[in-house]
C-alpha cells in the first residue's frame, strides 16, 4: 500500500495568461491545530497550509489564491503585464516552500492584488499573513511593517465598507482593527474598537470573538491600573 504524502500537486491555470501549472497543496488530513493567536494566528502541529496558500504562475509571475475573483479591468490587466509579467524571470514556486518561499509568494499576491485594485479587506488580509510568517521566524521589526499595513487596510475596508459580501464579517473586521491596535500599542483605539465588538454581543453568533474582545478589554483595563 502506498504511503499517502502530505503535499500533493494542483493542477492550476493562470488567471492571467491561461498558461498551466501545478502547485504544491496539503492534504487536509494532515492539518493540525494546535491553537489560534489573538490576531486568528493558527499555531499547527507540523504540517503548515499557510505556506501553499498562494499560487504563483511560473511563467507570467501572477500571484493569487483560490479566492482571488478571476476577472480583470482592462487597465489592472494592463498594469499587471507592464508591472510584473514584463519583470518576471521565469521559475516555479510549485515545490516544498520554506517559509522564506512563501513570504516572497505572499508579498507577489499583495503587489498583485494592488495593481488590481482588489478590496482593501483582500490586502489586509494578506499583509496580516506575511506578519504572521514573520512572527514565525522572530523577525519582530518587519513582523511590525506589516501588522501596521494590515491595520492600515482593516480601518479602511471598515470605513467604506468593503468587507461587506466577503468571508470577513463586520465584528472580525472590528475586532481585527482592535486587536493589531493593541499589537501596535495604541491602546486608546484598541480600547474604542474592542468596546464596539462587545456591544454587539447581544446580536451576534460570533461569540468567539466576542469573548476574545472581552478578555483583551479586561487585560488593558488591569494593565492601565497599574499605572494609576
Amino acid at each position: 500500500m502506498n504511503k499517502i504524502e502530505p503535499l500533493y500537486d494542483k493542477q492550476c491555470t493562470c488567471l492571467l495568461c491561461h498558461t498551466k501549472f501545478t502547485t504544491k497543496k496539503l492534504r487536509s488530513r494532515f492539518v493540525k491545530l494546535e491553537k489560534l493567536d489573538t490576531d486568528f494566528f493558527p499555531i499547527y502541529a507540523e504540517h503548515n497550509p499557510l505556506l501553499y496558500f498562494i499560487n504563483v504562475c511560473p511563467a507570467c509571475g501572477f500571484s493569487y489564491s483560490d479566492d482571488t475573483v478571476p476577472s480583470f479591468s482592462p487597465d489592472s490587466k494592463m498594469m499587471l503585464i507592464e508591472k510584473v509579467c514584463s519583470q518576471w524571470i521565469p521559475h516555479s514556486f510549485g515545490e516544498v516552500r520554506s517559509i522564506e518561499d512563501s513570504v516572497k509568494t505572499y508579498k507577489l499576491a499583495a503587489y498583485c492584488a494592488s495593481l488590481r485594485k482588489d478590496k482593501h479587506i483582500t490586502l489586509a488580509g494578506l499583509h496580516l499573513r506575511i506578519a504572521w510568517h514573520y512572527r514565525m521566524l522572530n523577525n519582530t521589526d518587519r513582523e511590525m511593517r506589516f501588522i501596521n499595513l494590515a491595520l492600515s487596510e482593516y480601518e479602511t475596508s471598515y470605513s467604506v465598507g468593503d468587507y461587506q459580501g466577503t468571508q470577513v464579517s463586520e465584528l472580525r473586521t472590528i475586532y481585527l482593527i482592535a486587536d493589531l491596535s493593541k499589537r501596535t500599542n495604541n491602546l486608546e483605539k484598541a480600547t474604542k474598537y474592542f468596546s464596539k465588538v462587545i456591544e454587539q454581543q447581544s446580536r451576534t453568533v460570533e461569540t468567539q470573538i466576542v469573548k476574545l474582545a472581552k478578555e483583551s478589554w479586561q487585560e488593558m483595563r488591569d494593565y492601565q491600573k497599574t499605572f494609576i
